[in-house]
């Protein structure tokens, strides 16, 4: 690797919520990595949990340079937000506390950033709860929208908050995640439409390699799926409020390409398996969606809090240099 991208600081930050022993095995993924020891370190944010992570973060501290940060309990949004107010680094590189990076993460994170400091970088992120046909199915479907959304490595348009990376700079200019989702739903998918808005690109780094360790529930496995409708309701007042009109649903072969999907990567009875589950998330996904709309209240976005998207706007007209791109409208 050249000289220049070595010298880039960083700083990693990982939102979590009274999961010591995750936090501690994300701790030992992070302190594995490759990237020089001297230029990153760590922050993680208690999202106002009632467990003590002092013991946690105390014993990685003779691996990393860490930092624990406590916020009251607003979501991973918020917290996010806090610790990257806090950071030092040039770049922000973002992970969830069940997540383990490779040791190369942030090597290849920080490589496919130094081609475009505007872009935002996402990686590719990996199931390793195989036996666990909930966890397989919610990262089939990951997989699916990333190969849906994402198939020009240059111009993504979906990314995961469990494994992204940004410019410290851009993303205090673009209104950070926003605080409207509180839980773990929907708030990378806003960001990712808000950066496309200010014109800044999204580009898909798959060599920025995660592993994750989410053990679901079939109960979990619905509530979670609800959870991301509730979230897409939102997601679809904020976007119709910023461009006039309606967010365009996708075709009918989109829901069939997508129960397709697991045949090709497991075999026939795990592939019908995952494929009646993907059949369960959409239908939680729906029921979220149409909970939240009828009990919101809000009748549109007027009673939302405020866009960030409008601040990063006014904000990045007043400093874009003439060469950068336009707009997105």
């Amino acid at each position: 690797m050249k000289e220049p991208l070595l010298r880039t600081s960083c700083s990693v930050v990982v939102p979590t919520l009274n999961r010591p022993a995750s936090l501690e095995r994300c701790l030992a993924g992070l302190a594995a990595q490759d990237y020089p020891r001297d230029l990153w370190d760590v922050i993680v944010v208690d999202d106002g949990g009632d467990v003590s992570l002092d013991g946690v973060v105390g014993a990685a501290r003779e691996r990393l340079s860490v930092r624990l940060l406590r916020t009251e309990h607003g979501g991973p949004a918020l917290a996010r937000n806090h610790g990257v107010r806090n950071a030092t680094g040039h770049l922000i590189a973002f992970a969830d506390d069940d997540c383990s990076p490779d040791p190369g993460w942030l090597t290849a994170l920080v490589t496919s950033h130094a081609t475009d400091p505007d872009a935002m970088i996402g990686g590719h992120t990996y199931n390793v709860l195989h036996q666990n046909p909930y966890a397989t199915s919610s990262q089939l479907l990951i997989d699916y929208l990333y190969a849906y959304y994402n198939a020009s490595s240059d111009d993504s348009r979906l990314f995961t908050s469990n494994n992204m990376a940004v410019g410290r700079g851009r993303f205090l200019e673009s209104g950070g995640f926003d605080p409207l989702f509180r839980s773990a739903a929907g708030e990378d998918r806003e960001l990712c439409a808000r950066w496309r808005h200010l014109g800044w690109p999204l580009v898909y780094a798959p060599e920025a390699r995660v592993a994750h360790a989410h053990s679901l529930t079939l109960r979990g496995f619905v509530r979670q799926h609800m959870r991301y409708g509730r979230a897409a309701y939102y997601f679809r007042v904020r976007e119709s409020h910023r461009t006039g009109r309606g967010v365009r649903l996708e075709p009918p072969r989109f829901y069939v390409d997508m129960l397709r999907f697991p045949f090709g990567r497991l075999d026939m009875l795990a592939g019908m398996r995952s494929a009646a589950l993907l059949v369960v998330s959409q239908a939680a996904n729906a029921a979220g969606y149409f909970t939240e709309k009828l009990g919101s209240g809000t009748g549109g976005a007027a009673a939302l809090p405020p866009d960030p998207l409008e601040a990063a706007e006014r904000t990045w007209s007043k400093t874009r240099p003439r060469h950068t791109r336009t707009m997105r409208k």
